[in-house]
């Protein structure tokens, strides 16, 4: 389940001083979300792992300076004032975001070019269609919703319709991802 609170904006530092107590916690716009620690499946680590591998094969076939492809809830603060703070499931950052990254930080400050959501059995339609709204107007350029329930994935752009593509289709990242095509069933496998 899903709490707002919309009194006073919460920062990224505040969101970071929160115990660690078993919630998983983001900030959308300011406002904090939570929900008990989700409980990841089998299904779920793997289409991770397979999405990861895709689009890290993809990203090392790229001229340098390239990007990086990261994974496991990799924390992003993708705005400020007032903050956005997530961990995406998986994510290519580009090579200019790469490259102004410090040390004084684990998060990436700023936003990826993809971000991809894989359903989780905890997930509400809600707080998934309030993460990619979100996403899309802190400057992700693509996001994909990959359910391995109907091997179905959603590709969200900013400014044009969505997009669902099941086992029989071929998911192809151009422009953001230039070159990047595989068939969907490819992440199922």
């Amino acid at each position: 389940m899903s709490s707002a609170t919309t009194l006073n904006a919460m920062t990224t530092e505040e969101l970071l001083a929160l115990p660690e107590d078993g919630k998983d916690r983001w900030l959308l716009g300011g406002v904090l979300w939570e929900r008990d620690m989700t409980k990841r499946n089998r299904f779920h680590s793997r289409a991770m792992a397979r999405i990861s591998a895709l689009l890290d094969n993809w990203s090392m076939a790229q001229p340098e300076p390239r990007g990086e492809v990261v994974s496991g809830e990799a924390g992003f603060r993708i705005r400020r004032n007032p903050d956005s703070t997530v961990g995406i499931d998986v994510a290519y950052v580009s090579a200019a975001l790469k490259s102004v990254q410090t040390d004084q930080t684990t998060l990436y400050e700023g936003a990826p070019v993809l971000a991809v959501e894989i359903l989780s059995p905890s997930n509400t339609h809600h707080e998934v269609a309030a993460k990619v709204r979100d996403y899309l107007a802190s400057g992700v350029k693509l996001a994909w919703v990959v359910d391995t329930d109907f091997h179905i994935i959603s590709i969200h752009r900013p400014g044009v319709p969505s997009e669902a593509l099941d086992s029989r289709d071929t998911l192809a990242g151009d422009p953001e991802l230039p070159g990047f095509s595989c068939p969907v069933s490819d992440l199922f496998r």
